[in-house]
């Protein structure tokens, strides 16, 4: 059984219990004054008297309560609700005193009469004091209700917008990809129809993963390393024996959590600002393993060089997306970061917080080629 007091539930022994209490602690102050200053009495007196006056403070507890909460002391309206409370202090407490009366002429000598006398002489003063108290007790528990509440709302706003935030960010990834990819198909249409075609039927697959897969904003680095190699493939076609590429996987790095679409952008400005831009050949390499608490992972590629004069960051949308996605992802758990190579090169390294992801047994499979 629950004991409602405004908004808060409270079980009903431990409500007996906490007012059970008060009784001891005032029966024991009843006890030590008179054997200071006044006639004694047997201590199961001190008790019983206390057992009247605060029980039936318990029962009527919940009615203050309830007006606590209908009248709240807070602008607009504080001095009508002040007057409003005023008013009920008294006829809450002159109830207490009847019945408190009415049960202790059942017990002590002396007619109903007699008792109120009594009551009223030594408890009005001390009633008002609890009507007020457990007054201030209740709104003290709204506004902590009320400060949880903006709380938990305000972690909700910010989740969302933090996802929002992330989803912009993939859309915009997806297009700048497609764009790319769809350029180096028509620039290989006059010169390799059969790569061209290759290559649309890689993207195409690359799509529908992108369609199938992405609700969420992580995937394991398995399913991350096969969406990578339909990407590859295509470059493949595009640049032919210029290009090549080397994975180098811990077995215990698969099924790591990654940020979904997390190493094509970075593979893809490899390529851009590698072989794109310059002549000769170029080599990939993927690379991932753990460092503790962390997952470790590298793109570099052998012909290219971090030109901080000219673009330091570099590095395009690609790049600077994938630098926000870790932010809003894991703050500064993450880090994004990159650095020459001897004798010639660039490394993007990634550290993300370790953390393993059980694969979706519905996603669709793919056989890097």
């Amino acid at each position: 059984m629950k004991i409602q007091l405004g908004d808060t539930q409270i079980g009903l022994f431990r409500y007996l219990g906490l007012w059970s209490a008060v009784v001891v602690v005032f029966a024991m102050q009843g006890f030590v004054h008179d054997a200071f200053f006044a006639e004694m009495w047997s201590p199961f007196d001190y008790l019983r008297w206390s057992m009247i006056q605060w029980y039936t403070w318990a029962a009527l507890a919940p009615l203050v309560f309830r007006l606590a909460a209908r009248y709240p002391i807070q602008s607009p309206g504080r001095g009508r609700a002040l007057l409003t409370h005023v008013l009920a202090s008294m006829g809450v407490t002159l109830a207490a005193v009847v019945i408190g009366a009415a049960v202790s002429s059942q017990f002590e000598p002396g007619s109903f009469a007699d008792q109120m006398l009594q009551f009223v002489g030594r408890h009005v003063a001390i009633g008002l004091l609890t009507y007020w108290t457990l007054l201030l007790l209740q709104n003290s528990l709204r506004l902590r209700a009320e400060r949880a509440q903006r709380m938990l709302e305000a972690s909700r706003l910010a989740t969302e917008l933090a996802q929002s935030r992330l989803q912009v960010l993939k859309t915009q990834l997806q297009p700048h990809f497609l764009f790319n990819t769809l350029h180096a198909i028509v620039t290989l249409l006059d010169e390799d129809k059969r790569s061209a075609e290759d290559m649309l039927l890689r993207l195409s697959e690359l799509l529908r993963a992108f369609l199938e897969d992405y609700d969420g904003q992580e995937i394991t680095l398995r399913r991350e390393l096969d969406l990578l190699d339909l990407y590859l493939g295509i470059q493949r076609n595009r640049f032919k024996d210029r290009l090549t590429t080397q994975v180098y996987v811990a077995p215990d790095t698969l099924d790591c959590a990654v940020p979904s679409l997390l190493l094509q952008p970075i593979v893809e400005n490899a390529i851009r600002h590698g072989i794109g831009q310059r002549v000769g050949a170029d080599r990939i390499e993927i690379e991932s393993r753990r460092d503790g608490d962390s997952l470790c992972i590298e793109v570099r590629n052998r012909n290219s060089r971090l030109d901080t004069d000219a673009a330091p960051a570099g590095h395009g949308i690609g790049l600077s997306n994938t630098r926000l996605r870790l932010r809003e992802l894991y703050g500064e758990a993450a880090e994004l970061r990159l650095d020459m190579i001897w004798p010639e090169g660039v490394v993007c390294r990634i550290r993300l917080p370790l953390r393993e992801l059980e694969e979706d047994d519905d996603m669709p499979e793919h056989v890097p080629a």
